[in-house]
């Protein structure tokens, strides 16, 4: 035991129960600590490290709702095991056969995407800049950007897309213990980083025009260090988050040691105004836009804006990482937002994901299932028994995903959701939202007759 508080007290930097728990997860980053091992009492921690019960306790409980550590009966506290990264995620994309109409992945059409090849034939020199030593960031990229950032940005810093911004973000910004808000329902590659990270993961629910105010305040005196949305198209629901809630939010949030990370992963194609909370208030906003869905995948590009308090550590981490976003990709994506032909197709596709949304939701709400949200590539389906209703859908050739990847807390009992991209569903919309109803209603034959 002797040796365990050794290997804690040689990283401990702060007397607090946060840099207790720091401590902690550092051993066991360091392998000092390792899953199973058990942790000393309470009593003898804080003895042994002078520090009070109650510090030790509370230190303990974050470790705990973190999953880093737990009770494990008469062994008292133990390492718990190592969670598998991306969990959620493969779970979510996971298919037991092919299918015909893969309507789970939660992609753009390629059909939708604008062409490369005129903006590529216009760069005359793509080889420069070539320097180490470049801005990260081209002033021609920066300015385009900022033409229509949903509020008048400090700076803003270019990154590998969306999930990477997120990675840096919760890097640089959160620690272990932390309390972190998130939609329920969520992304699950958002939430498997965010385990992976140890922080404490709290679901807030949504209605129509984003998250629940109620609950977000009754959460506030847990003090909670940053609240993740999707602002607009929300993944999987496709609720967009209204300027009036958007508002509110913040101000509920102003002055509060607490960070807003907002994530318009649909950025351009959505129907929706782009909307921020760095409106009312900047200092505590990273607001994050993808350009994956509207320009290509493979571009890899998000840009994030953010005041400098919160940028230069995320820029600190980058730095020695990374470094910065290949500046010929920063040229590719500046030259098609230059491109007035291309922001008429990213526009038209935008209308087009809409069109097709809107007949597969019209033709559910005929069969008496209403489905939330307005924007976006995904609907968000009840059903009655979630495996069943994704087994029936495989069965006639059409891949969806299920619904409990996306959930904070997994709920007991067959009941759930499905996730349907609907942005991939270019003709056949009644005949696809007939099989989905259908789906909906699997295993309630089997269940009233046991």
């Amino acid at each position: 035991m002797r040796a365990v508080i050794s290997s804690i007290e040689e990283r401990l930097d702060a007397p607090t129960a946060k840099g207790l728990a720091q401590a902690v997860s550092r051993a066991i980053r360091d392998a000092t600590l390792v899953p199973g091992d058990q942790l000393p009492p309470i009593r003898r921690v804080a003895e042994e490290l002078m520090m009070s019960p109650t510090t030790v306790s509370a230190a303990w409980q974050l470790l705990a709702r973190s999953g880093t550590i737990r009770s494990d009966g008469r062994r008292g506290t133990t390492v718990a095991p190592t969670a598998r990264g991306g969990e959620r995620y493969a779970r979510a994309l996971r298919h037991e056969s092919p299918v015909s109409l893969d309507l789970s992945t939660g992609i753009p059409d390629s059909a939708l995407l604008p062409p490369l090849v005129p903006v590529l034939s216009a760069l005359t020199d793509p080889t420069t800049p070539s320097s180490y030593l470049d801005d990260p960031v081209l002033d021609e990229l920066r300015d385009v950007l900022t033409r229509d950032w949903p509020y008048a940005a400090d700076d803003l810093l270019v990154v590998d897309g969306a999930m990477d911004a997120l990675d840096l973000v919760t890097r640089a910004l959160l620690r272990p213990g932390d309390l972190v808000l998130v939609e329920n329902p969520g992304f699950p590659p958002l939430l498997d980083l965010l385990e992976d990270r140890g922080v404490a993961v709290v679901g807030v629910p949504l209605d129509e025009t984003g998250l629940d105010l109620d609950a977000v305040e009754a959460l506030l005196p847990r003090r909670p260090a940053a609240v993740v949305i999707q602002p607009r198209g929300q993944n999987p629901t496709g609720v967009s988050m209204s300027p009036t809630r958007a508002r509110r939010l913040a101000a509920l949030l102003e002055g509060r040691d607490c960070i807003v990370i907002e994530d318009d992963s649909s950025g351009p194609i959505s129907t929706s105004a782009a909307t921020s909370l760095g409106r009312w208030v900047p200092d505590q906003v990273l607001h994050i836009r993808s350009f994956s869905k509207s320009h290509g995948p493979d571009l890899r590009i998000a840009a994030m804006s953010g005041p400098d308090a919160l940028l230069a550590p995320v820029r600190h981490a980058r730095a020695i990482g990374q470094g910065w976003t290949s500046r010929l990709l920063q040229r590719v994506l500046a030259g098609l937002l230059r491109d007035e032909g291309c922001a008429r197709g990213i526009a038209s596709a935008g209308a087009e994901y809409a069109r097709r949304r809107e007949l597969v939701v019209g033709r559910l709400a005929e069969h008496g299932i209403e489905v939330p949200g307005t924007d976006g590539l995904n609907i968000w389906v009840p059903v009655r028994d979630e495996a069943a209703a994704v087994l029936r859908l495989a069965s006639q050739g059409i891949g969806v995903t299920p619904g409990s990847p996306f959930s904070v807390e997994h709920v007991a009992g067959p009941e759930g959701h499905i996730r349907v991209t609907t942005g991939l569903v270019r003709e056949n919309h009644a005949e696809v939202a007939d099989l989905i109803a259908e789906a909906a209603s699997a295993g309630a034959w089997t269940a009233q007759h046991r």
